[in-house]
């Protein structure tokens, strides 16, 4: 049998299938509309105190990224079309808390049903899980643990982020559902943790009660699996076990080793980061930098802007916590889908083209110099890079480096220490500053390509819509041609380029940006020894030479079957 691959991987055990348990809402006469709203709020309170637990929990033992989903859990609690027509209910109706929540959240659920968009109908499990909370709480019904006290294989028809953050890989060696897809929570939660998992399995909950499954062996990386495998299934799974455990520990063998390939062409290999916590990952993985850190996590969830020192503060520690290896700081990239509520910013028709990032920081100069004198002051204590992000022009970048230069000023006067000499540069996420990298260059000091923007603006496809998975690739020709330029265009001004988008570990990315020029790579930290593996194999004339094959293909499945002959 076969489903969806979402986490690779050999997953070989004990089935242990998970059922949460229903929530029983009875028709309950109200004693006052008052009361009721009382209830609300102390539910939703409640509510607000353990998702704010459980994404502290989730950064902390998972990663930032995965523990954005409780910010949304967040919004939803506070969201005036849900939670307001729960409490508008309550008023009108006179009905219960938790009849008033079931019938608008259902209400709600219906139109998330009738959306195409199978990425957006999957944030329904997300109003789920909200619910679910808020009832449990109204009716005083706490949820449920995961075992924890034996190694299984979970099955469940979904699992919701409440559920995957209580994941433990000491005991789940693999998760299989019948509902999502490669963009669901579960589905990332489980390749960040690298719990081997498959989604999409429709009626594996039914056949394993028919059944009487005890056992289950599955590979995470094509989907197939077995219900009560025989010996020889059984051993046939193990034997692919032990090759996966063999690569790992072929990987083992380049930590520690120069990125370089046989040639003599040398790299950095440096780690994306959202958290100063996250810089410890670094050494870990053994990364050679931070290539990107995502400022925007400090000032999100919360209702003010944090402070210069809060801010000097987290940069400070980031750099100490790298030990002399280099850190390149984002600034603020709030909008699109990076909500900051404090900044009022206006409802958009198409968020992503619309008033975000370094388009709120020339407007809010205040907030941007606040962020700016605390990254240069932490500079004085580690190598610090600064780079601003959605530079569309120019102007943009010449405005945003004069507020850099009135900071400097600034803290010259007050005696403050800083690296004069910060290098400033940019992301490159947008197609009009790809198309002018030559001019661009004359200005920046150095280019950090963003493949995940500038792949969905170049080929106007919205990177999170599954019904454009086909269109959006970075490996398009439109879009190599762009990163391209942009590489050329920085090694004829002598500056330095890097890339800190998802193709910067894709292995049919790496040997064309290899052969283009590129100084860094930037990735999730698990992807750095696979990199290095791969890079130490190549040889950078023989990259070169594959540049200009790749470029003068016409479609993505050109570049595809170029690159894969390249490899293999």
């Amino acid at each position: 049998m076969r489903a969806t691959p979402a986490s690779g991987g050999i997953a070989i055990g004990k089935v242990y299938l998970w059922e949460s348990d229903p929530v029983e809402v009875k028709e309950r006469s109200i004693v006052s509309v008052d009361d009721e709203l009382t209830l609300l709020r102390d539910a939703k309170t409640k509510c607000e105190v353990e998702i704010t637990s459980l994404r502290e929990h989730t950064a902390v033992s998972i990663g930032q990224k995965e523990a954005e989903v409780f910010d949304a859990h967040i919004m939803i609690l506070s969201d005036p079309e849900w939670f307001g027509k729960i409490t508008e209910m309550i008023q009108t109706d006179q009905v219960a808390a938790e009849i008033a929540v079931v019938r608008i959240t259902d209400g709600f659920l219906k139109l998330f049903e009738l959306i195409e968009d199978e990425y957006l109908r999957e944030r329904a499990t997300d109003l789920k899980d909200v619910t679910a909370r808020l009832l449990g709480h109204l009716l005083g019904k706490e949820k449920r643990s995961f075992i924890e006290d034996d190694k299984v294989i979970l099955i469940a028809n979904d699992l919701v982020p409440s559920d995957t953050a209580q994941l433990d890989k000491r005991y789940v060696q693999g998760i299989i559902t019948e509902m999502g897809n490669k963009t669901s929570h579960t589905a990332i939660i489980a390749r960040t943790m690298g719990i081997p998992a498959i989604v999409g399995a429709k009626g594996i909950v039914s056949a394993i009660k028919e059944a009487s499954v005890t056992k289950l062996a599955f590979d995470g990386s094509t989907g197939e699996y077995v219900l009560n495998p025989t010996d020889d299934q059984e051993v046939a799974f193990e034997k692919l076990m032990a090759d996966e455990y063999e690569e790992k520990q072929k990987l083992e063998g380049v930590r520690g080793k120069d990125t370089i390939t046989l040639d003599g062409y040398s790299l950095e290999l440096a780690c994306n980061i959202a958290k100063s916590e996250e810089a410890s990952l670094v050494s870990s993985f053994d990364g050679e930098g931070v290539g990107l850190f995502r400022t925007e996590i400090l000032f999100m969830n919360r209702t003010s802007a944090p402070t210069e020192e809060e801010q000097f503060a987290t940069y400070k520690k980031t750099i100490q916590l790298l030990h002399g290896k280099p850190l390149i700081i984002r600034t603020l990239d709030a909008g699109g889908d990076k909500q900051v509520d404090y900044l009022n910013i206006e409802p958009e028709l198409n968020p992503f083209l619309g008033y975000r990032a370094i388009r709120i920081c020339l407007k809010e100069t205040q907030l941007f110099k606040q962020q700016l004198r605390a990254v240069l002051r932490a500079s004085a204590y580690g190598p610090t890079k600064l780079m601003f992000p959605m530079i569309a022009t120019i102007n943009e970048f010449l405005q945003a480096k004069e507020l850099v230069k009135e900071v400097m000023s600034e803290l010259e006067q007050k005696g403050s220490a800083f690296d004069k000499d910060i290098p400033i540069g940019i992301m490159v996420e947008i197609p009009s500053t790809a198309v002018l990298a030559e001019q661009f260059a004359k200005h920046v000091d150095f280019f950090s390509i963003g493949t995940n923007d500038l792949t969905q603006y170049t080929l106007a496809a919205d990177r999170m819509n599954e019904n454009l998975t086909e269109l959006y690739q970075h490996l398009d020709p439109a879009v190599l041609s762009l990163i391209a330029n942009v590489i050329r265009a920085a090694r004829k001004h002598g500056k330095w380029v890097g890339m800190c988008g998802e193709a910067a570990s894709d292995p049919m990315m790496v040997p064309f940006l290899i052969g283009l020029g590129i100084h860094e790579l930037s990735m999730a930290p698990i992807s750095v020894l696979p990199t290095r593996a791969m890079i130490r194999k190549l040889s950078k004339k023989d990259c070169e030479k594959l540049v200009d094959e790749v470029l003068s293909a016409g479609t993505v499945d050109e570049v595809k079957s170029i690159l894969h002959e390249f490899i293999d």
